[in-house]
């Protein structure tokens, strides 16, 4: 629980945010290209920092760092509250997602060093499940507080969550320690200005043409930024990422997997959430409601996916649930219109939760399988920065693919493009799924505790730098 209960609150933050942006666009009369930003500011400072996190947690302490990320993720959430600006929203976010980089890699790592190896699966299922509450809660918490109070109150939610999170932490969770190295300074400020160059030419693009000068530079400059950074990692002795993971097969394919399966559903649910606001009419904590069929599936789902790894192994549940959102998403898309019933999504809806809950813990084993546990740390911090990347590229990329289709923010001209965006995210995840069959096929219990179990000479390489 202590490690479970700030990512409730970080799952929990981020679809509430994603659920009141209909409100937030009315309250500060905001373009669709800073509702981007409102999401994104908050994804790629996660990314960006979320490997100097886990760099800190090994050399300072993984649980002090952790409770330094929640102390300033409580604190960041009241200056959400307080925004008054679309700049200040955005700064705060960032600052959040900041802090937040400290939670998601640290906190799956001190849970699998808390349980023993023949346990980790089952722990992972809870984490995941608790985690799945989060997104369960969400937009159903957000529509609430936002109806019932403003947008101001879904940030402060955040405050009592922390202020009893951060004793349970440093009560209960053990400290632990991984290599003392240095910060690699350089790889941070490549990985996060290339990052930010590319989502920012994406999101930019509409406005200025995608031919003009300042879009070519930019997209080129962080294309360029990026090859930088994977050149410099090879050679630093210190990386930031360290490439020598990537020769696990299933650490690699659980990581391209997870890129696009977030980015395909997360860039959908941001085009799907304004339209029951904009398009249907639907109040804030209607909308909630109508997606609980989607948002409470994982919570259910998650634990019993895995709890099933050990027998079955990750590639069945990962692809299983990858081929349901792509079925669901398509689905959506095709039916899509102004005046849909409510009967005509509810299935898909369903479908597309089942399957988020059978890819979210098995992807979490298939990152950790087979990695040493001096290793953990950064293997989970390069998953989690890897699937926030997705984040923030599917929605910036099907927001324009949705701008280019020639959708607005209006009743009238919305759904057409909608239908082409969603569909693209389908699209995107179903490579997801083809991607999956790579991952390793059979049981994967005796992985899982081989890292704890096996000397250290006959574990696998795969956290060796190159």
């Amino acid at each position: 629980m202590a490690a479970s209960l700030p990512m409730f609150m970080a799952a929990l933050d981020n679809l509430v945010v994603t659920s009141a942006l209909p409100v937030l666009q009315r309250e500060f009369e905001a373009s669709i290209e800073e509702l981007q930003w409102f999401v994104n500011a908050y994804t790629l400072a996660f990314a960006g920092l979320i490997l100097v996190a886990v760099a800190l947690g090994d050399r300072f302490g993984r649980r002090r760092v952790f409770a330094i990320g929640l102390a300033l993720f409580t604190v960041s959430s009241v200056l959400c509250a307080l925004s008054v600006e679309s700049w200040q929203l955005i700064a705060a976010r960032a600052l959040q997602g900041a802090s937040a980089a400290a939670l998601m890699p640290l906190s799956l790592t001190l849970l699998s060093t808390s349980v023993a190896p023949r346990l980790r699966p089952v722990a992972i299922g809870v984490w995941g499940g608790v985690t799945g509450l989060g997104v369960a809660l969400g937009p159903l918490v957000g529509g609430a507080v936002v109806e019932g109070l403003s947008w101001h109150a879904i940030f402060w939610l955040n405050v009592p969550i922390g202020l009893l999170s951060l004793p349970l932490v440093l009560a209960v969770l053990p400290e632990s320690f991984g290599r003392r190295v240095r910060i690699d300074l350089v790889g941070v400020g490549l990985a996060s200005t290339g990052l930010l160059a590319l989502v920012f030419g994406i999101v930019r693009a509409e406005s200025v043409g995608w031919g003009s000068a300042q879009i070519v530079a930019t997209l080129t400059a962080g294309v360029v930024l990026l090859g930088l950074f994977v050149a410099w990692e090879r050679r630093t002795p210190d990386p930031l990422l360290s490439l020598g993971l990537f020769r696990d097969r299933s650490f690699s394919v659980a990581n391209v997997v997870g890129v696009l399966f977030s980015f395909g559903i997360f860039g959908a649910i941001f085009i799907l959430i304004q339209f029951l606001q904009i398009v249907q009419g639907y109040s804030p904590l209607e909308a909630g409601v109508l997606t609980m069929p989607w948002t409470m599936a994982p919570m259910v789902v998650a634990p019993l996916a895995g709890l099933a790894v050990p027998r079955l192994g990750t590639r069945l549940p990962i692809v299983t649930g990858l081929v349901f959102v792509t079925v669901a998403l398509t689905w959506i898309a095709l039916v899509m219109t102004e005046d849909v019933g409510y009967g005509r999504l509810v299935v898909a809806f369903a479908l597309a939760g089942v399957g988020m809950g059978l890819v979210i813990a098995p992807s979490a084993t298939a990152v950790l399988a087979t990695i040493r546990d001096e290793d953990n740390a950064k293997a989970s911090g390069t998953n989690s920065a890897l699937r926030e990347v997705g984040v923030a590229l599917g929605i910036a990329v099907l927001t324009a693919v949705f701008t280019g289709a020639g959708g607005e923010l209006t009743p009238s001209g919305y759904v057409d493009a909608a239908g082409v965006a969603v569909l693209a995210g389908a699209g995107v995840v179903g490579l997801g799924a083809l991607a999956a069959l790579a991952l390793p096929h059979g049981r994967t219990g005796r992985s899982v505790e081989s890292p704890a179990e096996t000397p250290m000479s006959s574990r696998p390489l795969a956290g060796t730098p190159r």
